[in-house]
């Protein structure tokens, strides 16, 4: 159970890092590219904090998060500059890619397409008669 103060600090580490990552992507020259930050767990001694992240498009996302993750101290030093009057310490950053927007489309593509199990049966398994 998150406490109170989890979410308050998850909530400030999301605001600012939505902001200090679509600024770094359009620093290096990717525009066109929509990084959103989906969610941040702070643990309870409030010392990691896992950021979850969506790249779209998605063909450069495992790219873009070693990259994210290769600059996690320059991107926690800008995030303590920002909320130094919010936060005493800034927890430890842990990137991680989350896919299921990507996943989401795949599932909203195949049911429109010719991969779509309701238009198509021959997709589906056979059930086996008792």
């Amino acid at each position: 159970m998150e406490t109170q103060r989890q979410k308050k600090i998850a909530g400030v580490i999301q605001e600012d890092m939505v902001d200090i990552l679509q600024r770094a992507a359009k620093d290096g020259g990717l525009q066109g590219t929509l990084i959103s930050v989906t969610k941040v767990k702070v643990t309870t001694d409030l010392s990691i904090a896992k950021v979850y992240i969506s790249i779209f498009p998605n063909k450069q996302a495992t790219e873009l998060m070693e990259g994210i993750k290769s600059n996690q101290p320059l991107i926690k030093h800008e995030l303590a500059q920002r909320t130094r009057n919010q936060l005493r310490r800034v927890p430890e950053l842990l990137f991680y890619l989350d896919d299921s927007i990507e996943y989401m489309d795949n599932i909203e593509k195949s049911l429109k397409g010719k991969d779509d199990p309701i238009q198509n049966r021959e997709l589906l398994e056979k059930r086996k008669k008792l």
